[in-house]
């Protein structure tokens, strides 16, 4: 009794195919795998790519949403103090003196003072 061993066996199983066949699937098989590698690496670079570019372009909005936010809130704390505890909730924002206030979408404006 002989025993093969598994990769004895496997190079036993290829010489049953012709060589061209051998070949070919070899070629396939070499293709296959410069592809796959090209395509990692390729992903690899667009995601990099990706990432900074959104990076880049959504930070800026971000922090001058915070900036503005804070902003607002230096304003609410300034009318809080100046005008009691209610005045920066009950407060209309956007509002000046004399200004009328502006009606929601869909609704008639409101008669100008007399």
């Amino acid at each position: 009794d002989i025993e093969e061993t598994f990769t004895e066996r496997l190079i036993g199983l290829t010489e049953m195919f012709p060589e061209s066949l051998r070949n070919f699937m070899g070629t396939v098989t070499t293709y296959a795998w410069k592809t796959t590698k090209w395509t990692y690496g390729f992903s690899q670079s667009a995601l990099w790519i990706m990432t900074t570019a959104a990076t880049i372009a959504v930070l800026p909005v971000m922090l001058e949403n915070e900036r503005s936010q804070m902003v607002e809130q230096q304003k609410q704390q300034e009318r809080q103090i100046l005008l009691g505890p209610h005045a920066a909730v009950s407060g209309q924002q956007g509002m000046f003196p004399g200004m009328m206030p502006q009606s929601p979408p869909g609704m008639a404006p409101p008669p100008p003072p007399s």
